[in-house]
């Protein structure tokens, strides 16, 4: 067992180095929020949307989808409110309502997988302070626009360019015989996400990568368990009685 344990570590420490820059940096997420009341009010119902961005830039790409979404709002007393989010049209976008009683509250994003974000203090009535980003974005990067009209409210983020959502052509039925108008457009079709992330490359850090540590590692593991079993058997198997060795040699005459 503990050569087993020693090589799978090996091979971990070799294979690491393969892995993508963000999947060896960790997971994390960005909670964005929509623009905010300037004044809060005690026990007043409001509306906040807001947007849930792996590695702040663009809609979670992992298996599965997150939960839970929200946001979670703690007093100074402890007391806890969580406001779940209902997803919108958009990719990462989500809304909730919020109710906050009077009081200084610490207000963080839900992430499902990923962790808390810390959003900022939320004072009642008055209104919030954002904390300092966790995770700024570096200037000078390309992001990938997945929204169209309704982006995130950083959208751009700094960034030196811009990928543009580029949509499809729609084909649209036309009679037999009918001709295109000179200069007319055909309408776009809206793309989901995940066929703009195939066709930019999935930067998903749960695909091939992680694939192939986990088989190596199987490989490894099944290797030394059957070497393991070899010998176990070979120190099991009975030896000759001694009666036999001392017959070797001699000639049997059988009468007939």
């Amino acid at each position: 067992m503990r050569r087993l344990l020693v090589a799978l570590a090996a091979m971990a420490a070799i294979l690491a180095p393969a892995l993508p820059a963000h999947a060896r940096a960790g997971f994390w997420a960005v909670t964005e929020l929509d623009p905010f009341p300037a004044q809060v009010r005690p026990d007043v119902p409001y509306t906040v949307g807001f947007w849930v961005l792996q590695h702040g830039t663009h809609p979670y790409e992992g298996p599965g989808g997150l939960d839970p979404i929200g946001l979670r709002l703690t007093g100074e007393d402890g007391t806890t409110l969580t406001f779940g989010g209902t997803p919108l049209p958009e990719p990462a976008h989500y809304a909730t309502s919020v109710k906050v009683p009077a009081g200084r509250w610490r207000v963080q994003g839900l992430q499902g997988m990923f962790a808390p974000y810390e959003i900022g203090t939320l004072t009642v009535p008055g209104g919030l302070k954002a904390a300092p980003p966790q995770f700024p974005v570096p200037a000078g990067s390309e992001v990938m626009d997945y929204w169209g009209p309704v982006k995130p409210p950083g959208f751009p983020w700094k960034a030196a360019s811009v990928i543009p959502n580029r949509l499809p052509a729609a084909t649209s039925a036309q009679p037999a015989g009918a001709t295109q108008p000179a200069g007319a457009t055909q309408p776009v079709r809206a793309t989901q996400p995940a066929q703009i992330s195939a066709a930019v490359g999935d930067s998903s850090p749960w695909r091939q990568p992680y694939a192939l540590v986990i088989v190596a590692m199987a490989a490894v593991a099944g290797t030394l368990l059957v070497q393991r079993a070899a010998r176990a058997a070979v120190r099991r198997r009975p030896h000759d009685p001694p009666e036999r060795e001392a017959r070797e040699g001699e000639e049997v005459i059988s009468a007939g």
